[in-house]
């Protein structure tokens, strides 16, 4: 530099002297002028322009330079393979010389180094390129650009560079600019891309080069290439750049430049790059193309992972909200007109997979209410493309559940606009929408065909308002017909909208039109099937085939309701063409008929009980199944042709599971999972030949056979599929995150269960789960386990169980379904039971651990809860201690899912944590004593895993330690024995109850309730009312005053109010079950239960022994006797309790005596229960009786061992003794005795009859005849019935010939002190509501006989003639009449087992008819006086008493022919009749009667 200087300069030579150089020029101006700072900045100026438009600078260089120097130049600076690079030349050494030359030549050393860098960089980028449009560097590119760019860095810090002029100088070289080196400059500090972009005079030019290299970008993104992640880091911060500048809420750019430009130009290329895509897939991009590929690479940008630190503000949601719009609205080519013809094509499973994905990533970002609420605003104010936004909706209903309810909301916002003001816009985007949304099936949204119904289908439609709206509705509904489907014209057809009738015209007027357009397609209405999928996007079924489906649907909804299926019954009856011609043929498919009925013919066999197949075509399906028994091959060979039609199906359902279960182990794709999911509903579909929409109105309830659960083979195999899947994606999802970082996959999973598969899948579950439960592996546990969490959180979404019958007619919720499956009865099924118990409670603690307990309780059942408590009680020993506060353990759910699962270190863990012990505060979740004891009941104890001794610790820990000191309000008892005994006895009850229904045992009866488990806590039971009894005076009964009685009788006595009323068959086996385990609770309890421990002179009965004669009178009499007498168990339980009491008192005979005597009033039945069982229970009273005292039995005893006596002297050869009284009793005993002598005997023994008292006779003629009905009425009884009429007429003969009356007896009631009040308290009520058969016949089975074979014995009409006889005559002929009209004629039907040989004489309406002709002779025979009393008789039996001559007349007309008589009816008042009047009167009486009979079978059939 020192050679550039002048000696001359100094010398003031003016312009004469020699020329100088431009060195001396400008060095003498520097001198001369005077600097002044305006003057200096433009000199910088002019030099800087002079610089720039010198192409070479370093020509220029070279021309200032003087002397040959060596040329300065940065190519060996950035050259890393120069041996010069950085041995020669330092980057201080380059600044230095730049500063030199600037000076040299008089402008800034920062333009002149932007020019010098700018340069170089357009040296390193025309190095050759490996593609034909690079965007990236080489590896040797990027080296001499790292050196390149540290220079400019030191540049920068010595304030020796101009980010402006190097902008410009780059944006010069803009054809070879690659964009890494872009890239490059803005993250190492050396330009930012804001102010690059800035500086580029042309917006719409840099955004075309942005957008060029952009797609080029993300090309070779997918293309795998060498610096994969170089590219993506490049994409992410250009993107973010872009979002965060292009869609800020403010634009606040302080630059020199215009602040507008970012943000436009940022704007420009995120549209740009977005509508090539839409375009690309709107004109059908090839796969793994070059545009294929750049699509795909761009829609990842709108993933949270590549907007990285600017997904905090707002900008991303904005730019989501924009980009939403841009996808709604872009190329507007569609009409609505082509949306509703080519609409089903558009669903999401056929929707372009990249706009599903770009889809579900805008999802991320807005919630569903902003998605919809955009999507209206679009709608509402711009030109929309159909095609997106209805893929839109169906997206939106696929991925988010509630978008369901918001559409629905929407679209009834916007049909209330349309009807309100005629909108035709909003209705058309109702329509749409809503057919989109149906298309992704009921589980995503509610079927078209239940909408139109709900919308148009009633009163409170939205067309009902007015004429216009009807008038707008069909207009509009004309309108789409030109472009409508079948499948929504036959929606239309058949669930036609409510129209009053004066606008009939206007729905006549369009359902032409629409058969019209279906002639068109060649679409009949009336082949179309019942269960067609109205929204399905398939091609119309042939009929055939679409009955064959049909045909399995109805089959499938017969199976689970029990019912036929309301469709069925409506196809009948409205479309009977299409259920003749093509469901029935194809329902009666001729078949080789399998051994035990299945669900076909249970189905067919329904529907011809219910006259709905005609009978020719029955008989013709019967004969052609016989003739396919004939040529089984045939049949095997069609069997074994049907899984094959399944096989493909299954196997893309199976690919389908597991591209998902792929997904699962891999974070990065959890975006696809919901779409996955919407695959493997179709693939499901399929599978399961699902072509007919979810009929989920007609499964209100799922009905579910517990005990014998079955599938037919394509239901299992893809409902095995399904749970199978489920639990590998749960255990591949669990190795990655723990359960409440999984997202929802579990819950769109389950949503693929319910609506049409889910009977099948609760089906499975149930073989799965309660039949073979401890064959599972532990995924399986943990995969069914957490399933069942899931089903509990869409519980109000999904229909109830039915799990009976046995079980009761409530249904069940899904939850508590799980409860029912899981058994706790022996070692295995206890284990199992506690896995799942555990892996349940704790998935959904884990899952939702952020929800409040109230979510918590409502996804489990209770019942599941109580299990696990009691399992932990049972079987760990270390879980009875109280917890402590330390106790308190953090669960995890990583150890369950381990291959080596700690099953009791998992269930311990659960018991302590916190959550769950806060948990179990809720009242319907924790034990509480009657839990308890209904698991605990549930136990086998030979099968049991404690042993005898611990189960006997376990009880009572539980019992005394544990529930009996806990307080009522916590489940357990105050302390109170007493209440804990009250419980056991309702919890032993209601298990018996529930337990025989559900226990198919042959020997049930042969243990106590059925089941052998009962014995253990049957002992705690009398271990509690042992001690009850110990801890009171022997004086006064349990504590109680003596008026209070013992607690059981009250827990019975409400028992038996709480049961249904009345005699029929279910109310009286019932009760009759009730009474059973009534009566063997009381002979396990001690005796004193019965009568107390002692009697008082003041008080001899006690109350304990009132509530006995209660129980026996009122109940035990009805259901627990046979005969006239209880069972021998309880009668001797009684009279045992009966001398230990009185044994205790002052003067035990008088005791006994005065007892006995109040039982012959207050509860007769003991002592004719005595009699019967006396021959074993003498010895057990004798030897009680003669262990404390020495005197003889009591006079009391002394009479039943009498009565006895007597009946064996009677039927002994020997003269026979007379009766002892009282005579009651020693009719009883001779009853009882003659019952057991042999049949040809009989005879001959009663003729001594004529030799007894009156008073024996009638009382013998009674139990006679209790005999005669029980003999009939018991299946079992030991008595012949011909052997019960025999004695019946032998005792009849002989009161007749003694002309002794026995008419009283069939006229008993509580007020006759002398007769009824006795024998009412002894004979059943079923036997006296019977005596109006015993009057007229002898029952038989099937087998009725006229009571003239009795009046044969009579002698001298004695009888007739007797003024009361046609008074009781007609008033048992009138009482018969009511039992048959009210139903009763059960009780003249023959039991099992009886013989033939009386078969065949008659049947109910017979034994009426031979009544009624009785009667009819009878009459005549009658004296006068004897019509007396028929007034009264015909006010006891309305409507009959106030019939008139027209009424009678009436129905006297109707009778058969050979029932009518000459009679004449007399219109006069009844008290003036005269004899033959009467005799008219009763004719016609009974002929109306008879008239009434008939219309009432008729009536019943």
């Amino acid at each position: 530099m020192a050679d550039l200087r002048v000696p001359n300069a100094a010398s003031g030579q003016g312009p004469g002297g020699r020329r100088r150089s431009w060195a001396e020029l400008l060095a003498g101006r520097l001198k001369r002028q005077k600097y002044h700072p305006e003057r200096a900045q433009k000199l910088k100026d002019s030099a800087v322009r002079l610089l720039r438009s010198h192409q070479d600078l370093n020509a220029l260089l070279l021309e200032v330079e003087g002397p040959p120097c060596k040329k300065l130049s940065l190519s060996k600076l950035i050259d890393c393979d120069s041996s010069e690079a950085y041995a020669n030349h330092s980057s201080s050494f380059i600044g230095s010389a730049l500063q030199d030359q600037a000076s040299r030549l008089g402008i800034p050393v920062g333009v002149l180094s932007a020019g010098m860098v700018a340069s170089s960089v357009g040296q390193v980028c025309t190095a050759a390129a490996e593609t034909s449009h690079p965007v990236l560097l080489t590896v040797e590119q990027r080296k001499k650009l790292s050196s390149l760019l540290e220079f400019a860095q030191y540049l920068l810090a010595h304030s020796m560079f101009s980010r402006l002029s190097f902008c410009q100088e780059l944006w010069k070289i803009q054809n070879s600019l690659l964009l890494e080196v872009v890239w490059h400059l803005h993250v190492q500090g050396i330009v930012s891309l804001q102010e690059l972009l800035e500086s580029h005079p042309d917006m719409h030019a840099v955004g075309a080069w942005l957008f060029r290299n952009l797609c080029c970008l993300c090309e070779q993104i997918e293309a795998s290439c060498q610096h994969a992640d170089v590219a993506r880091a490049m994409l992410s911060d250009f993107v973010q750049m872009f979002v965060l500048r292009g869609f800020q809420k403010n634009s606040d750019l302080r630059r020199t430049v215009e602040p507008e430009k970012m943000p436009q130009v940022a704007a420009d290329v995120l549209q740009r790059m977005l509508i090539f895509a839409l375009d690309a897939l709107a004109a059908g991009v090839q796969e793994e193309s070059s545009t294929h590929k750049t699509v795909r690479c761009w829609f990842g940008v709108f993933s949270g992972h590549v907007l990285g630190s600017v997904i905090s503000t707002d900008s991303p949601k904005r730019f989501f909200s924009h980009t939403l719009t841009q996808i709604l609205t872009h190329s507007p080519l569609l009409k609505a007109s082509d949306a509703v013809q080519m609409q089903r094509e558009w669903s999401f499973a056929r929707t372009h997979p990249l706009l599903t994905a770009l889809y579900r990533r805008l999802f991320v970002m807005l919630s569903p209410e902003e998605l919809v609420g955009h999507l209206q605003e679009v709608l509402e104010t711009q030109e929309v493309h159909w095609q997106r936004v209805l893929s839109f909706v169906s997206a939106l209903v696929v991925c988010f559940p509630e978008a369901q309810q918001l559409l629905e909301d929407w679209v009834a916002r916007l049909m209330a606009q349309a009807f309100e003001s005629c909108q035709l816009d909003s209705m058309v985007t109702a329509f749409l929408v809503v057919r989109q949304a149906a298309l992704e099936g009921p589980s995503a949204f509610q079927s078209y065909a239940d909408w139109f119904k709900a919308s148009f289908g009633s009163t409170r439609g939205y067309h009902g308002c007015s004429k216009k709206a009807l008038v707008f509705l069909f207009t509009f509904l004309s309108d789409l017909v030109p472009f409508e489907s079948a499948r929504y014209l036959q929606v239309h057809i058949l669930h036609p909208p409510l129209v009053p009738s004066k606008y009939r015209s206007l729905l006549t007027d369009y359902i032409s039109l629409a058969k019209t357009r279906l002639a068109d397609l060649k679409v009949s209405i009336e082949s179309m099937g019942l269960y067609e999928d109205l929204s399905s996007a398939g091609d119309i079924t042939e009929p055939h085939s679409q009955a064959l489906q049909d045909v399995e649907k109805a089959i499938m909804v017969f199976e689970h309701t029990g019912k036929i299926p309301v469709t069925v019954m409506e196809a009948s009856i409205f479309r009977r063409p299409y259920y003749v011609s093509h469901f029935l043929p194809a329902l009666l498919t001729p078949r080789v008929l399998p051994e035990a009925p299945d669900s076909r013919v249970a189905f067919i066999e329904s529907l011809k009980r219910a006259d709905k197949i005609p009978p020719s075509l029955y008989s013709t399906y019967c004969q052609a199944c016989s003739a396919a028994e004939e040529k089984p091959e045939d049949a095997a060979l069609g069997v074994r042709a049907e899984p094959s039609s399944a096989e493909e199906p299954l196997e893309q359902l199976t690919a389908a599971l597991g591209e998902l279960r792929a997904s699962m182990a891999d974070p990065s794709q959890c975006d696809v999972i919901s779409a996955q999911v919407a695959v493997i509903s179709e693939r499901l579909r399929a599978a399961l030949g699902h072509s007919e929409d979810d009929s989920s109105a007609e499964i209100s309830k799922i009905q579910l056979s517990i005990n014998a659960p079955r599938l037919e083979p394509r239901e299992c195999m893809a409902v095995d599929l399904l749970l199978t899947s489920f639990c590998q994606n749960l255990m591949a999802a669990s190795s990655v995150a723990p359960p409440e970082r999984q997202g929802p996959w579990a819950t769109l999973f389950m949503r693929t269960m319910c609506g049409r598969v889910l009977p099948a899948v609760l089906t499975r579950l149930c073989q799965l789960l309660h039949h073979q439960g401890p064959s599972l592996s532990a995924p399986h546990v943990l995969g069914l386990a957490a399933l069942a969490v899931h089903l509990g959180e869409s519980r109000s979404a999904l229909p109830e169980v039915d799990v009976g019958p046995p079980a009761p007619d409530a249904g069940l919720p899904v939850p508590a379904l799980f409860d029912s499956l899981l058994t706790c009865r022996t070692r295995d099924s206890l284990l199992f039971c506690l896995k799942f118990c555990t892996a349940a409670i704790s998935y959904s603690l884990c899952k939702f651990s952020s929800q409040s307990r109230d979510i918590l309780r409502s996804y489990l059942s209770p019942g599941l809860i109580k299990k696990f408590q009691f399992l932990v009680f049972r079987l760990f020993s270390e879980a009875r201690q109280p917890l402590s506060q330390e106790d308190a353990a953090s669960l995890s759910w990583r150890p369950l899912y381990l291959p080596s699962a700690d099953w009791q270190r998992a269930a311990l863990s659960l018991w302590t944590h916190r959550t769950f012990r806060e948990l179990l505060k809720e009242e319907d979740v924790h034990l509480t004593y009657q839990d308890w004891l209904y698991l605990e009941l549930e136990i086998q104890p030979e099968a049991d895993a404690l042993s005898d001794t611990e189960r006997q610790d376990f009880h009572q820990w539980a019992i005394y330690e544990h529930f009996l000191p806990k307080s009522s309000a916590s489940g357990g008892c105050d302390g109170d024995v007493e209440a804990a005994c009250t419980i056991l006895v309702n919890a032993l009850m209601d298990f018996h109850q529930s337990s025989r229904s559900y226990d198919h045992s042959e020997n049930s009866d042969l243990v106590f309730g059925g089941r052998p488990g009962n014995e253990d806590i049957i002992s705690r039971l009398q271990e509690m009312v042992a001690d009850l009894e110990l801890q009171q005076d022997p004086s006064v009964p349990l504590g109680h005053t003596p008026s209070q009685g013992h607690f059981l009788f009250g827990i019975f006595c409400r028992r038996l109010q709480a049961l249904t009323s009345g005699w029929s068959v279910a109310a009286s086996l019932q009760r009759q079950r009730e009474l059973l385990m009534y009566k063997r609770i009381l002979l396990r309890l001690p005796s004193s239960v019965l009568c107390g421990s002692s009697f008082q002179a003041e008080q001899p009965i006690t109350a304990r022994c009132k509530q006995f004669f209660h129980l026996v009178n009122s109940e035990m009499r009805n259901f627990c006797s046979h005969g006239g007498a209880l069972t021998q168990d309880i009668t001797a339980h009684f009279f045992r309790g009966l001398l230990n009491a009185c044994l205790r008192s002052r003067d035990p005979s008088l005791m006994v005596d005065f007892m006995l005597a109040k039982c012959q009033t207050k509860c007769p039945l003991i002592l004719t229960s005595a009699l019967l069982w006396w021959p074993s229970l003498e010895p057990v009273l004798l030897c009680q009786w003669r262990r404390h005292c020495q005197s003889p039995l009591p006079r009391e005893l002394q009479k039943l061992q009498e009565g006895r006596q007597f009946a064996s002297d009677f039927l002994s050869p020997n003269a026979a003794s007379p009766a002892p009284n009282p005579a009651w009793l020693s009719a009883a005993a001779l009853h009882f005795a003659i019952q057991q002598v042999r049949e040809e005997n009989i005879r001959k023994q009663l003729t001594k009859l004529d030799c007894e008292r009156e008073e024996l006779l009638v009382f013998l003629f009674f139990f006679s005849l209790m005999g005669l009905l029980s003999s009939h009425l018991t299946s079992n009884s030991a008595t012949d019935p011909s052997k019960a009429l025999d004695v019946c007429a032998a005792v009849l003969e002989c009161l007749e010939k003694r002309k002794i009356s026995w008419l009283a007896l069939f006229q008993l009631t509580e007020s006759d002190l002398r007769l009824g009040r006795l024998l009412l308290r002894v004979a059943p009520d079923q036997h006296t509501r019977l005596l109006p058969f015993t009057f007229y016949s002898s029952l038989q089975p099937l087998v009725t006989m006229s009571i003239s074979s009795l009046l044969s014995y009579f002698h001298d009409d004695a009888a007739i003639r007797e003024e009361a006889f046609l008074h009781v005559a007609v008033d048992m002929y009138l009482r018969l009449v009511q039992l048959f009209v009210a139903g009763d004629t059960s009780t003249v039907s023959p039991p099992a087992g009886r013989s033939l040989e009386l078969q065949g004489q008659g049947n109910p309406v017979e034994l009426i008819t031979k009544a009624r002709l009785f009667l009819l002779q009878l009459i005549p025979r009658c004296p006068k006086k004897s019509f007396s009393h028929m007034a009264e008789v015909t006010s006891r039996h309305p409507p009959w008493a106030t019939w008139g001559t027209r009424e009678i007349t009436a129905a006297w007309a109707t009778c058969p022919p050979g029932w009518q008589c000459d009679a004449t009816v007399s219109a006069r008042a009844p008290s003036l009749w005269s004899e033959a009047q009467w005799t008219a009167w009763a004719e016609d009486l009974l002929l109306s009667h008879s008239c009434w009979l008939i219309v009432g079978t008729a009536t019943q059939r």
